[in-house]
């Protein structure tokens, strides 16, 4: 069944909404990729914060900087949604999302404020840091009665929210779903990364001889993913998502990439389309030594060096939960009436190839997608436990 994504909101290191976000993803803009020391004691990093005021949040006991990101994207499409539940009601729209910080920041605050001086601050709720609270405020805010969860599988947890959503429909309990991605900056992603040795004091440099790490982002992506299309005309729509998990590790990636090749074998299988018919592909593409390799060989494996692609981390930072539904949301907006000219993001690094690494079409600026369609766009996003997920994009008449 064609599950039609009707709607976007979005914000993240880009910008917010979908003209200033597609303006600065096609034009390869990293400046909201900033500098900043307090994250990581001893290191001055760059991340991808959203800048700017968020919106403030409608209901009380809610409050969290990730409530707000995902307010702030859900807003833009409000419209769409209350056209959605006055046309189905409001028991047949669900909420799936995909977090992995929730309102980690503000219990981290709580806690040490706790330590400090024996109590909480009146601000702080155990319940903001529930990682299904994403969900249980974008349903209360909305009055939905619909399924409403959330989904915590590392860097694939937004990803895997399409997925869960478009399952939805297709077993008939909802008419529409509220799929989103959300993660906000916060202290205990940043130096855990640190950690593991795993984040860059640069910008990050995908596919790069030179790769050493990841930059950390936030962000939020809420699409609206229906049975029926909200409008006329031509749409874009889910059309294939394939799972996989390898196992092979707990953070590390399985290296030769067959866990990978898999996700993106059933994706093409559940569109019934074959590697040939791919136009784009998102890598996941964290400039990790370990992810990029694997990577590598899996999708040259699979599509060889024909298909271009890119990683749009440098522009946004790893959004990590919010990654899987924010690179589609890029999928989308290169597939909408923001890119005439057909333009795909550019794969920003310092432009030397990895001997090691099977060369892949990283997209220079000179790729364009078909001015027609039918055209079909992948997007990567690979976690921790060798969770997996690809999801396929396309134009419909």
């Amino acid at each position: 069944m064609t599950a039609f994504l009707d709607a976007l909101g979005l914000v993240c290191a880009l910008g917010h909404g979908q003209a200033q976000v597609a303006r600065a993803l096609f034009a390869g803009d990293c400046s909201g990729m900033q500098a900043q020391d307090g994250w990581v004691p001893g290191r001055r990093l760059p991340v991808g914060a959203v800048q700017g005021p968020l919106p403030e949040l409608p209901l009380p006991g809610h409050h969290s900087r990730n409530n707000q990101l995902l307010y702030a994207a859900a807003l833009q499409i409000e419209p769409a949604i209350r056209q959605a539940i006055e046309r189905h009601g409001p028991q047949r729209i669900g909420v799936v999302l995909g977090t992995s910080t929730s309102g980690i920041a503000e219990a981290s605050d709580g806690i040490a404020r706790y330590l400090e001086t024996g109590r909480f601050p009146d601000t702080y709720d155990y319940h903001q840091q529930a990682l299904g609270a994403p969900a249980t405020f974008l349903a209360a805010w909305l009055q939905l009665e619909g399924p409403a969860y959330v989904q915590s599988t590392a860097c694939t947890s937004s990803a895997r929210a399409l997925l869960s959503a478009r399952r939805l429909l297709d077993l008939g309990l909802c008419d529409a779903v509220l799929c989103a991605g959300v993660d906000s900056l916060c202290g205990l992603t940043l130096n855990g990364f640190s950690a593991l040795e795993a984040v860059s004091a640069q910008r990050c440099n995908p596919c790069s001889a030179n790769r050493d790490g990841i930059n950390i982002g936030e962000g939020a992506a809420v699409f609206l993913m229906t049975r029926e299309r909200l409008g006329d005309g031509p749409g874009i729509a889910l059309l294939g998502a394939g799972a996989s998990s390898d196992a092979f590790h707990i953070s590390a990636p399985e290296p030769s990439g067959k866990g990978a090749l898999q996700a993106m074998g059933k994706a093409l299988d559940n569109a019934a389309l074959a590697p040939g018919q791919i136009d784009y592909l998102n890598l996941h593409g964290t400039a990790t030594v370990h992810n990029d390799a694997m990577e590598s060989l899996a999708v040259h494996g699979l599509f060889g060096e024909r298909l271009p692609c890119s990683s749009s981390k440098p522009m946004t930072g790893h959004t990590l939960g919010a990654a899987g539904a924010l690179e589609a949301a890029f999928c989308w907006l290169a597939l909408s009436a923001h890119n005439p000219q057909g333009l795909l993001p550019p794969h920003v690094w310092d432009g030397r190839r990895d001997p090691l690494l099977p060369a892949l079409n990283l997209v220079d600026g000179s790729q364009r997608l078909p001015l027609q369609g039918p055209r079909r766009l992948m997007s990567n996003s690979f976690a921790f436990g060798g969770n997996n997920v690809s999801l396929i994009l396309g134009d419909i008449p």
